[in-house]
């Protein structure tokens, strides 16, 4: 028998709904994140004292750029989940873009959005 070369749609549909559980996981911290930078939760220096309100800005500001950096990667995630969703509608999904073979299903338990192999990414791949 030859390899296969894509998915079967039954796991397709399992590889989705293992990407749409960690996509709504995702935005719900994405939400989080973002709340935290605009500072929603009123969390402010106007009730302290003088002496600690500048090192309170400047802990705010550390921590608002903190979690800036962690909402552009959790964007970035999503985005990659979303590009993954397209993946399985086209039925390209679980393909290396390198190697052109199949990534296996375990890796694609734990990273569902992975384009490449393992063989890929470390660079060995011909």
């Amino acid at each position: 028998m030859a390899d296969k070369t894509r998915y079967s749609d039954e796991e397709l549909e399992e590889f989705r709904t293992i990407i749409l559980d960690k996509l709504e996981k995702a935005k719900r911290d994405y939400e989080h994140l973002r709340d935290g930078i605009t500072n929603l939760e009123g969390n402010d220096v106007s009730d302290t004292s003088p002496t600690f309100k500048v090192l309170e800005e400047g802990a705010n500001t550390l921590s608002k750029e903190e979690a800036g950096r962690l909402a552009q990667r959790q964007m970035k995630f999503i985005q990659g989940l979303q590009a993954a969703l397209v993946r399985i509608e086209n039925k390209t999904y679980g393909i290396c873009r390198e190697t052109g073979k199949l990534i296996p299903k375990e890796r694609l338990r734990a990273v569902p959005h992975a384009t490449l192999s393992i063989e890929a990414k470390e660079g060995g791949a011909k």
